[in-house]
């Protein structure tokens, strides 16, 4: 029995900081009470560039791969990197938290989704099924956006893939994805990628900052 509390004594000094996932407490009733309760009343979010990029059903995958993207980077932080998980997780958090507060206080919406579909595979029967479980609502600023830029930026400031192009050059590729898949699956508007572009500058410089200018290298590569 004393073998066993000692294990668990030691998985809980080394898992210490598994007290800050405890934010999705914080998070999930919030982001829920949202989406139940603004339907209508809504500022409408429209760019004039959102008129000229085409609905293209392909970037479904892209978008869906951006939920394994936060998993993946978290986890691997969670268990390799104590300090970068604190940091992305601070990054993350801080954003997302600011996001519930704008929703709320500025409800807001989108009219980009297409009514009709002039094709049908299995994209599209993916991209009908986030229509109907993701409500045109709370868009801004763009949490895929935001948390895209926030993987990235820790990838890049995790010591042990410092040395790996393969992963920085992959984060790379799939943020820039998951952000043209936002707009092209009428998701967001030109409008919540941009802001949400603005305050992961912001948050970058206030989170990351310090870390950037005693290591040059990686802050060019960040910005």
């Amino acid at each position: 029995m004393s073998h066993i509390f000692k294990k668990l004594k030691t998985l809980m000094h080394t898992y210490s900081h598994a007290w800050v996932l405890l934010y999705a407490f914080i998070y999930f009733p919030w982001f829920t009470y949202l989406e139940r309760h603004v339907t209508d009343n809504y500022f409408v979010i429209h760019s004039i560039f959102d008129d000229y990029i085409p609905f293209c059903e392909y970037f479904i995958i892209p978008y869906l791969l951006w939920f394994a993207y936060i998993a993946v980077t978290l986890g691997y932080l969670f268990f390799n990197d104590k300090q970068g998980f604190y940091k992305a997780s601070a990054i993350m958090f801080s954003g997302m938290t600011i996001f519930l507060i704008i929703c709320t206080v500025f409800p807001n919406g989108l009219n980009l989704r297409p009514e009709v579909f002039t094709r049908d595979n299995f994209c599209i029967e993916l991209v009908k099924r986030i229509y109907q479980t993701d409500t045109p609502t709370n868009v801004l600023p763009s949490l895929h956006v935001y948390n895209s830029i926030c993987c990235y930026i820790a990838i890049s400031h995790c010591e042990k893939l410092q040395h790996s192009r393969l992963i920085q050059k992959g984060s790379l590729v799939l943020s820039i994805l998951i952000i043209l898949s936002t707009m092209f699956l009428k998701q967001h508007s030109v409008v919540d990628v941009v802001a949400a572009c603005v305050m992961a500058y912001f948050m970058y410089s206030l989170i990351y900052a310090q870390e950037g200018a005693k290591s040059p290298r990686l802050a060019r590569q960040v910005i």
